[in-house]
C-alpha cells in the first residue's frame, strides 16, 4: 500500500521539467539580485532581478534595465550562463555535468531529457545530447573569437581583450537567441551598416533557432557525404518552413516598409534592414532599427512571425514551425478533400494533427488573456500590447519600447509568457494530462453544426 501510495505521489516528467525552470528561474533572480554583480552604487529591485532572471533563462531578451549599466564584468559573465542554461535546456546542461563528472545517465534522467526536448524515443539520447553539447560550445568560441577579433580590427573597441569580451557575449546571446546585447540597451542599431557584423548574427540566430536535431543531421551529413545520410521528416519539414518563413518575413517587411521607413533607404540597406528583422523574429530578438517607428501593419505582421517562433527542440519558443506546417497541411489536405495529410511521400500521424490544433488553439487563447490582462494594467496601445506578448511567448525578445516603462503587473504577465513560451504549450500540456483511461463503453455517435 505505501508503494502505491508514493507511486501515485511521484512526479511525472513534465512536472519535474516545470519545476527545475521554475526553480531555476527562481534562485537566477536571488543570484542576480546580489549586490557581487552589480556596478557600484546599483541596486536591483527583485521584481526586475526577477524579469531579468526569467527573461535570461527563457532565452527572451526583454529588459526592464540596462545590462551594462547595471551588472558589473561577473554579472554580465552569470547572464551568459544563464542564456547557456535555458538555451540548450536544463536538462542539456544537467547531462553535460553528469558526463564531465564522470557519472552514468540513468534512465530517470532519460526520460526527463526527452521531456525537455519533447522526444518521443529515448533510444541514442545521450549520444544526441553530446552532439549537441559539442556543436553548441563549437559554434559559440568560433564565434566569439571571429567577432571579438572583427570588433577590434573595425574599431568598435579599442582594446583586444574588452573586445573577445564582447564577442563572447554576443556569441552566446545570438546563438541561444537571447537577444541581450552590451549596446547601452540599444540593441545593434549602431551595427546597422554593417553587413559583416550582421551577416554572423544572423548565421547565429539560424543556428539555434532552426532545431538541433536539423544540425546533428547537417553535420553527419558533412563528416560523411558519400555516406548513406538520409534527412528525415523532420529535418525536412523544419528546414522547408523555417527559410520560407524568413524569406516571406523579409518580403513584407520590404513592402510594409517601402514607403514608411525604406523610403530614403538604398537596396542594399533596404535588403538588410528586412532580412535581419524577418531572421530577428525567429526568435533572435535584436534589432538594426528602432522597433517603435515602424508601422502598425509591420508591428502585426511580425508580431505573427514571433508567434510561429522557432522549430522544435531549438532554444526558440512560440508554437514553432513544424506545428505551423502541419496546420497549413492539414487545411491544405481538407480543402483538396483528402482524409489523411501526406507530405514528403510519409502520411502523418492523427496525433501529431490533434496535438497541432491543440497547441495553436491554447496559445491564441494564452495570447489573447495575456493581452486583456496587459491592456487592463498597463493601458498601452493594442498594436504594441500585443507586439510585447508575443515577443514574450515566442521569447523573441524584441520590443516596441514599452518593456522598460510596465508596472509590477505588467512584468508579472511577461515573466507568465515568457516561461511557458520557453517551457512549451505541449510540455504545459503534458502536465496537465492524466493517464490515459480504460473505456469500457461507447455512445452513439451524433453529428454537430461547426462553423455554421
Amino acid at each position: 500500500m505505501k508503494r502505491i501510495g508514493l507511486q501515485q505521489h511521484r512526479l511525472k516528467p513534465p512536472q519535474v521539467i516545470v519545476l527545475l525552470y521554475i526553480g531555476c528561474i527562481v534562485v537566477s533572480a536571488v543570484l542576480l539580485s546580489l549586490p557581487i554583480f552589480h556596478r557600484p552604487g546599483v541596486s536591483l529591485s527583485f521584481i526586475d532581478a526577477l524579469f531579468t532572471a526569467s527573461s535570461a533563462i527563457s532565452v527572451t531578451g526583454l529588459s526592464v534595465i540596462t545590462i551594462s549599466e547595471v551588472f558589473n564584468t561577473g554579472g554580465i559573465i552569470l547572464l551568459a550562463v544563464l542564456f547557456q542554461i535555458g538555451g540548450i535546456g536544463i536538462m542539456a546542461t544537467g547531462t553535460f555535468l553528469w558526463l564531465m563528472l564522470g557519472q552514468r545517465i540513468g534512465l530517470s534522467q532519460r526520460i526527463q531529457i526527452a521531456a525537455d526536448y519533447n522526444l518521443s524515443t529515448l533510444s541514442g539520447i545521450v549520444s544526441l545530447m553530446r552532439k549537441i553539447l559539442l556543436l553548441a560550445f563549437t559554434i559559440e568560441c568560433i564565434a566569439a573569437v571571429i567577432l571579438g577579433t572583427y570588433l577590434r580590427a573595425a574599431g568598435y573597441e579599442t582594446n583586444l581583450l574588452a573586445a573577445l569580451f564582447h564577442g563572447f557575449f554576443t556569441s552566446v546571446s545570438a546563438f541561444t537567441n537571447a537577444g541581450f546585447d552590451l549596446n547601452n540597451g540599444n540593441s545593434l542599431i549602431k551595427f546597422s551598416g554593417d553587413y559583416f557584423f550582421q551577416t554572423v548574427i544572423m548565421l547565429l540566430i539560424i543556428a539555434g533557432a532552426i532545431g538541433f536535431p536539423v544540425l546533428v543531421e547537417i553535420w553527419d551529413y558533412v563528416r560523411n557525404p558519400a555516406g548513406k545520410t538520409r534527412f528525415s521528416l523532420l529535418a525536412k519539414i523544419t528546414t522547408l518552413t523555417f527559410f520560407s518563413l524568413v524569406a516571406a518575413g523579409a518580403v513584407l517587411f520590404y513592402v510594409l516598409e517601402r514607403d514608411a521607413f525604406l523610403a530614403d533607404k538604398s537596396w542594399h540597406e533596404a535588403l538588410f534592414y528586412s532580412l535581419f528583422q524577418s531572421v530577428s523574429t525567429r526568435s533572435g530578438g535584436f534589432a538594426t532599427m528602432d522597433i517603435a517607428g515602424l508601422t502598425a501593419p509591420t508591428m502585426m505582421m511580425m508580431a505573427g512571425l514571433m508567434f510561429i517562433g522557432a522549430s522544435p527542440m531549438s532554444v526558440g519558443g512560440g508554437i514553432r514551425t513544424t506545428t505551423f506546417f502541419v496546420l497549413i497541411a492539414a487545411l491544405r489536405a481538407y480543402m483538396l478533400g483528402y482524409k489523411n495529410v501526406k507530405v514528403f511521400r510519409r502520411e502523418l500521424a492523427d496525433e501529431d494533427i490533434h496535438r497541432s490544433f491543440m497547441v495553436f488553439f491554447l496559445a491564441m487563447l494564452l495570447i489573447f488573456a495575456a493581452a486583456l490582462a496587459f491592456l487592463y494594467f498597463e493601458g498601452f496601445p493594442l498594436n504594441h500590447t500585443i507586439f510585447e506578448i508575443t515577443s514574450a511567448f515566442g521569447t523573441t525578445g524584441l520590443s516596441a519600447g514599452i518593456t522598460s516603462d510596465v508596472t509590477a503587473p505588467g512584468k508579472i504577465i511577461l515573466i507568465l509568457c515568457m516561461a511557458i513560451g520557453r517551457i512549451g504549450i505541449v510540455s504545459l500540456l503534458l502536465l496537465l494530462k492524466k493517464d490515459d483511461a480504460d473505456e469500457d463503453y461507447r455512445f452513439p455517435k451524433e453529428r454537430v453544426m461547426v462553423g455554421q
